[in-house]
């Protein structure tokens, strides 16, 4: 199927294109915004992902199986460009009531979620990752690609993949749990403080729900 697609699309069938746009839209999509934290910018990195992918059907090999991990590191390269300051986005959406999750896993992984405090540690320091490091992240545990696709996507050794993976994994348990112990820390302070008044609320991410076993349990 992978195979004949993409011949088909290296022959410049707009059919053959719209297939593939079908299937890998919206993990286009969830993917973008994993790494710019903005709605807005990962619809213009869709887009322009899937312009260059059309502008680019003649260099794609014939021979490599799955259409996703060509796509992504495409996305890969737009994110990169359309948003250096991920951060800062980050920590403005932080200030914004929380969006819906995104419907291609949330729903998938809600049950798995036991600890709501940890989850919400993880949506406030995942922006404090490097950019290596949430690219794997977002390669691996999201978007579900095994190291040598994920390798692909971001045009680096498998070798490379793994360490980027462990690393990400182990630096974002400690991030967690230093949150953790602060959030702890102003809670206990809190108590002797004032009362909020009626009306003023508390800060909520909208980044979307993380796997948490899944990146947390290569590091224990």
């Amino acid at each position: 199927m992978s195979e004949c697609l993409r011949a088909r699309i290296r022959a410049g069938d707009p059919e053959a294109f719209a297939e593939l746009y079908e299937e890998y839209a919206r993990t286009v999509y969830n993917y973008a915004y994993r790494l710019t934290g903005d709605w807005s910018t990962a619809e213009e990195v869709m887009g322009d992902t899937f312009l260059d992918a059309w502008r680019g059907r003649e260099q794609l090999d014939p021979d490599r199986g799955t259409l996703k991990p060509w796509l992504l590191g495409i996305a890969t390269n737009k994110a990169r460009n359309a948003n250096r300051g991920t951060g800062r986005r980050l920590a403005f959406l932080a200030r914004r009531p929380a969006v819906e999750p995104v419907a291609d896993f949330a729903e998938e992984t809600a049950g798995r979620i036991d600890d709501a405090r940890r989850l919400a540690a993880v949506r406030r320091v995942f922006g404090r990752l490097r950019r290596t490091e949430r690219e794997v992240l977002a390669l691996c545990v999201w978007s579900g690609l095994g190291y040598p696709e994920a390798a692909q996507a971001l045009g680096v050794p498998v070798g490379t993949v793994r360490s980027r993976l462990s690393r990400a994994r182990a630096r974002l348990r400690r991030l967690t749990d230093q949150q953790l112990a602060d959030e702890r820390a102003e809670n206990a302070t809190a108590h002797t403080e004032p009362q909020r008044r009626r009306g003023e609320q508390s800060d909520e991410t909208a980044f979307a729900a993380l796997p948490i076993q899944q990146i947390t349990e290569a590091s224990r």
